[in-house]
């Protein structure tokens, strides 16, 4: 897979459950997310699919413009990027953390009753992916992992599952019937 857009990881961040999540220099990734990172509800976050949770800065700056007290890493999420088309950032998506990193995007983190404190009036719904487009976290398993370091490169090597199908599927025959045009 060749390497699309490129961006940066702007923070990368942990806790020992819940939120907010304090940021770190660096981390090991692997399986089961961020080494030091925790999940307090782990019917909800937290395994293999939903090991990393990803945000963009862009989305986090928009937000804030609006009004809201949300800065990297409060709504929970491991990895703030910045520089990637986050609209592309779907379910299939692959993104190349740091120089080893890759995962693989498996769906829109839903909106905690716990990030409450960071939006107005306590309406989670701006990060919301049925009501706001575009807005939400998504979590993401780690395929391959290794060591990353805020300031590392990350690049989105597909934009999504359907677009992956579009590349790979067989084109259709038509056969015209004899005599026809």
């Amino acid at each position: 897979m060749s390497a699309g857009e490129r961006g940066r990881i702007v923070q990368l961040s942990v806790s020992s459950g819940g939120v907010p999540k304090r940021a770190v220099a660096g981390a090991e990734v692997g399986r089961d997310g961020l080494a030091g990172d925790r999940q307090a509800d782990l019917r909800a976050h937290g395994g293999p699919a939903r090991a990393l949770c990803l945000f963009a800065l862009e989305r986090i700056a928009a937000l804030s413009a609006e009004g809201h007290a949300i800065a990297p890493g409060l709504a929970g999420e491991n990895v703030t990027t910045e520089g990637i088309d986050w609209g592309r950032v779907t379910p299939g998506a692959r993104l190349r953390l740091g120089e080893r990193a890759l995962v693989e995007v498996t769906g829109y983190a839903a909106p905690c009753w716990k990030n409450a404190r960071w939006f107005l009036d306590g309406d989670i719904r701006a990060i919301d992916q049925e009501t706001r487009p575009g807005f939400s976290r998504v979590y993401a398993r780690v395929l391959e992992g290794g060591s990353l370091r805020a300031g590392d490169a990350v690049a989105l090597l597909s934009a999504s599952a359907a677009e992956r199908l579009e590349r790979t599927r067989v084109p259709t025959v038509r056969w015209r019937a004899p005599g026809g045009d």
